[in-house]
C-alpha cells in the first residue's frame, strides 16, 4: 500500500418533505453562481461538512445559512448515503441525505447569490432539470434503500 491514505469529501443534503393535497412534496433550490451544476434543482440547504462537525450538525448549519430555518437537531435522521466515486479528476464524495422533520421559521432564500429559486415539488414529478444524482437519491429514499454508488468520470463530463 502506498504512502498517504485515501481521503474524500462529504456533503449533506437535507430532505425536507411536506404533505399537501394527499401528496408528498420535497423542497428544492435552483443553484446559481456556485460553479457546480448551476441552473439545476438540488436539495434545498445542501452543502459541505466542515472540519470538526458531524454530518447532522452540518445539516442544521446549512439549513440556517441557506434557508433561514432553525432545525431541531433531534429531528435530523439519516435517509441515504451515496458514495460518489470520482475518476479522471472528478472529486470523490460521500453524499449524506438526512430527513429534516422539525424546524422553526419559513424556508426562504437566505443566500440570493447562490440560489435563484426555492420551490416545493411533488416527489412523483420532479422537474426534468433536477440534478441526476439528487433525483436518484430521492428515488432510493422513497423506496427505503439506504445506500447507493455512483461513478463520475471527469473525461466523460467534458465531452
Amino acid at each position: 500500500m502506498s504512502g498517504e491514505r485515501y481521503r474524500t469529501l462529504s456533503a449533506v443534503f437535507p430532505v425536507i418533505f411536506r404533505e399537501k393535497d394527499g401528496k408528498t412534496e420535497v423542497l428544492l433550490a435552483r443553484r446559481m453562481n456556485t460553479g457546480y451544476m448551476d441552473g439545476l434543482w438540488d436539495c434545498a440547504g445542501s452543502g459541505h461538512v466542515d472540519e470538526g462537525e458531524t454530518a447532522s450538525q452540518a445539516v442544521v448549519r446549512e439549513c440556517l445559512e441557506e434557508l433561514d430555518i432553525a432545525v431541531d437537531p433531534e429531528s435530523v435522521t439519516f435517509a441515504h448515503l451515496c458514495h460518489r466515486l470520482g475518476l479522471n479528476g472528478a472529486r470523490t464524495y460521500y453524499d449524506l441525505y438526512y430527513h429534516v422533520t422539525t424546524y422553526s421559521g419559513m424556508p426562504h432564500i437566505a443566500e440570493p447569490d447562490k440560489c435563484s429559486e426555492l420551490q416545493w415539488f411533488d416527489m412523483d414529478s420532479l422537474p426534468p432539470d433536477t440534478i441526476v444524482l439528487r433525483r436518484e437519491a430521492l428515488a432510493h429514499i422513497k423506496t427505503g434503500c439506504p445506500y447507493s454508488e455512483y461513478i463520475v468520470d471527469a473525461k466523460v463530463m467534458q465531452g
